[in-house]
Formats: structure tokens, sequence, C-alpha cells
């Protein structure tokens, strides 16, 4: 899948990423930019840190876009739930997604996103992997039950969006909120503009 996120200016860069969140917050700062999907497989490895499954998917993610887009910089991201040093993907149905909400219910979790920018015969390449921590109150069989019926958690990390209907869960973030959404926007731009792949304030 390959798209223009807009149309009134050139692309400054490729995002390697479906994501319709991070195509949001970056244009929330006026970037303009193509989309182009990656054709990665988002395996877990057993054994594998955390923080280094989330970097090594977003470099897979950049450079493979980056072979199909020799001449742009390509911006990649991954972004995990950790709670108690294990990985909540996507639940794959109802019973795992009460099982991770009961789980992540009056407990603070570890978001973290991965993300790297390269360029084909580029020196430079910039990668990082941003953390932010947040506080879910105590949830009720009710709310976790009445959440999951609106289809919410299921296409969610960690079976919840905090810029959906589950912020009502969520008591307070020690970070960035943005990673929390999908992508550390702060530190994205920080790398674009120091890599010279835009330049936010002419």
């Amino acid at each position: 899948m390959t798209e223009i996120a807009s149309f009134d200016k050139l692309p400054h860069f490729v995002l390697a990423s479906a994501s319709p969140r991070r195509r949001e917050l970056l244009a929330m700062v006026g970037l303009h930019f193509e989309v182009v999907t990656p054709g990665i497989e988002e395996t877990i490895i057993g054994g594998e840190p955390p923080r280094q499954h989330a970097a090594r998917l977003a470099q897979a993610k950049a450079h493979e876009v980056s072979s199909k887009r020799p001449d742009r910089w390509v911006l990649g991201a991954d972004t995990i739930v950790v709670i108690g040093g294990q990985i909540l993907g996507k639940p794959g149905d109802e019973d795992e997604a009460i099982r991770m909400l009961h789980g992540l219910s009056g407990r603070d979790h570890t978001v973290m996103t991965g993300f790297c920018i390269c360029k084909n015969g580029a020196e430079q390449e910039a990668k990082d992997v941003i953390e932010s921590v947040v506080s879910v109150k105590d949830l009720s069989e009710r709310e976790i039950r009445g959440y999951i019926k609106t289809g919410e958690p299921f296409d969610k990390a960690g079976a919840y969006a905090v810029q959906g209907i589950g912020m009502f869960m969520i008591e307070r973030i020690s970070g960035s909120y943005a990673n929390v959404v999908g992508l550390p926007v702060c530190e994205v731009v920080d790398a674009l503009e120091r890599l010279g792949a835009i330049e936010l304030f002419k």
C-alpha cells in the first residue's frame, strides 16, 4: 500500500507504517510525507528484551521500505506495551483482551516505541527507543467487559487506545503522550531535522 498523506506539497520523507495514528501525529505538526506499508512480520523472538524487540522491528521496517525508495529518507517505528517484562501484543480474541486488561488494572506499565530513520547510501542513520510509563486505574469487571464490547481493544497493543475510549482508564502518564499513541513526535522531529530530512520552521 502506498499513498501520499498530503497533496499540497511534495512529501519530505516516507513513513514506513500502516498506522493511522502515526500519520495523524506527523500531520498535526505540519509534515508532508508519503506512506508505504512495510511487509515485515512482527514476530517476537524468545528471550529478546523488549527494547531490543522494538528497535529491531523499527529498523527492519525502515530498511525494507528504504530498499523501495532508495532516494528518500524513511521513518520506521514499532510500539509495544510491556508489563512485568512481558510484551503485550494485540489481543486475538475477547478472552485474551480480558486477561490483558485485568493484568493492566491498578498497575503501571511501560510503552516503548522504537524508531529508525534511514536512507540508502547515507552515512548517518538515526534510531532510538523512547519509553513512557502509564498508570491504569483499578478496573471493575463491568468496565472491562463494557470496554471490550466497544471493539476498540482488538487492534491495539495492550488492548487499549489512550487516544480513544480507553483514555477513561488512564490515571497519568510519565513521559511522552504522543509516544503512547504510537510515535514520540518530539524525538522523531529532532532526528529528522538533524539528518536534514526536514526543516520544520524555515
